[in-house]
């Protein structure tokens, strides 16, 4: 079991928290937020109920995020992994069930910044835009499935003085049915979609914001 009693989350989603592993230093460990789960099942309308408390659990859905097709038997060597925080597994900790996965790292050993940090600090610059067009490419190649790519879910680190973006959260699918696994024409039009998306998104955060998102979202 991993002891976390002592340590402090490094950060923090709505959902999770993250902190960095006590015996490796280079892995994450994420653990639902006490009594998140059972605060989500409430407010979910009756029929997301059905499922039980583990539709609820982010840990078990970044478990099926990395059991889709394109990722199944990928190897160490693997392209896939260029643009994706490997997956170590779920471990029990003194916080309760955790995820544990690479922990993508700054050049002085420090956590990653994300994306959204980085747009606020330097905007949707050149190298950045370069970043985002590379992995854009790696989803179309690797056909790995994303649910809506948001900046605070990509960290970026250096790769040969250039900035380059791993996706650290939000593997999977965001449909019911599970058609972009299956079929590759639903694939290539979902990851289509999810692109497209991410660069609505990206812009929207370069913006003045005078609209929200969601308002944004429904005049694109």
């Amino acid at each position: 079991m991993i002891d976390l009693g002592e340590l402090k989350p490094f950060a923090s989603g709505g959902n999770r928290h993250c902190y960095r592993h006590p015996q490796d230093p280079e892995k994450c460990v994420k653990v639902m937020r006490t009594g998140r789960i059972e605060e989500l099942h409430a407010r979910a309308p009756w029929y997301k109920r059905l499922a039980g408390n583990d539709r609820f659990d982010d840990n078990l859905r970044e478990l099926a995020g990395y059991q889709q097709p394109a990722l199944r038997n990928a190897d160490d060597h693997s392209p896939v992994w260029r643009h994706l925080a490997r997956w170590y597994g779920l471990e029990e900790t003194s916080a309760g069930r955790a995820a544990v996965s690479q922990l993508i790292l700054d050049e002085n050993g420090n956590p990653a910044p994300t994306l959204e940090d980085y747009l606020q600090e330097h905007g949707l610059d050149a190298p950045i835009t370069a970043a985002l067009e590379h992995f854009a490419q790696w989803l179309w190649d690797t056909r790995v499935l994303t649910k809506n790519i948001l900046p605070h879910n990509l960290v970026v680190r250096m790769h040969d003085g250039a900035p380059e973006l791993v996706l650290i959260d939000g593997l999977g699918r965001a449909t019911l049915l599970p058609l972009p696994e299956w079929f590759e024409f639903f694939n290539r039009h979902y990851i289509r979609r999810r692109i497209q998306r991410m660069w609505r998104r990206i812009h929207w955060e370069v913006s003045d914001k005078s609209l929200s998102w969601k308002e944004t979202e429904r005049h694109s």
